[in-house]
């Protein structure tokens, strides 16, 4: 009895289950990334990574960067022409991850800018759902947080934050002073807040010269794997034949990726090779079979 070879059936599998050849596999990320925020109101600073500049004249509310920096530790300097301002501050960065590095105003007035640094939330999220970051860096004592008129952080304190995860769409934030429900030292300020994203939110300024505001960035986050229903199995009896169901998504947004269907014909091919070796029949003796999308179970 004649046969292919076991490495080439098993090669056809792998393929199959892959759906893409190994030089299309994702490559693990080898870099960090750093963001660099100015939240220190009426400075002009320059902002230097390892030494080198890397942009002057940075007023309040600049974001700099993504920075794509090798795993390891770093170093940020921040100055400005005045000599007000004489910072430096070390991140250590690893692969794959982002931090925000934040220079801004400590709680005490007349104090000398302070840096802290907020690692960025990434791990994947459910659909329909955002994620928030809310920093408190401005010039004031520690505050409450509401969101649509409801106290969902407390006494949080200058540099410190607080994250959670929340539904995507417009939502109202209000910062209070820590215990109180009258009027808000900033806002209430309407965000729209997209599904899967993290938005990084930083407090700024001071409530008595009338600085204060928020400076806003966000990035994607991946999918945890949970997923909204897109078909419904109504079984092969027949019983829900007369009952009318619309797909939760296209047509096309349930296609399976080319790969895999490139792979699955891989397989095929592969199994059919076999079958025409075993029975001792040439190829062109076989008769194929037309495929259509959907579940299918092959039988010997």
């Amino acid at each position: 009895m004649r046969g292919i070879p076991f490495v080439a059936v098993a090669g056809a599998i792998a393929w199959a289950i892959l759906g893409s050849s190994p030089a299309t596999a994702t490559m693990a990320p080898s870099t960090g990334q750093v963001v660099v925020i100015q939240a220190v109101p009426g400075a002009s600073i320059e902002v230097s990574i390892d030494g080198d500049p890397v942009r002057s004249g940075v007023e309040v509310g600049s974001i700099l960067g993504p920075f794509d920096l090798a795993p390891g530790p770093h170093s940020l300097d921040f100055s400005d022409a005045s000599g007000e301002v004489a910072m430096s501050s070390s991140i250590d960065v690893t692969a794959g991850a982002s931090s925000d590095v934040v220079l801004h105003r400590p709680a005490a007035v007349g104090g000398d800018p302070v840096v802290n640094t907020y690692a960025t939330p990434l791990d994947p999220i459910g659909p329909g759902k955002a994620r928030v970051l809310i920093a408190h860096t401005a010039t004031v004592a520690p505050a409450d947080v509401e969101v649509d008129g409801t106290t969902v952080f407390t006494n949080i304190a200058n540099g410190e934050y607080a994250e959670a995860d929340v539904p995507a769409g417009d939502h109202e934030v209000s910062v209070l002073p820590t215990g109180t429900t009258g009027q808000p030292i900033l806002g209430p300020l309407d965000v729209t807040l997209t599904p899967r994203t993290v938005t990084m939110v930083y407090a700024v300024g001071r409530p008595q010269n009338g600085s204060m505001d928020v400076i806003v960035h966000t990035a994607r986050l991946a999918a945890d794997g949970t997923v909204a229903p897109d078909t419904i199995d109504t079984g092969s009896a027949g019983l829900a034949a007369d009952v009318a169901v619309a797909p939760f998504g296209s047509p096309a947004s349930r296609a399976p990726a080319a790969g895999v269907w490139w792979g699955l014909g891989a397989l095929l091919a592969a199994l059919l090779v076999a079958g025409t070796a075993r029975l001792g029949l040439p190829l062109s003796r076989q008769r194929g079979a037309r495929v259509g999308a959907g579940a299918h179970r092959l039988r010997e």
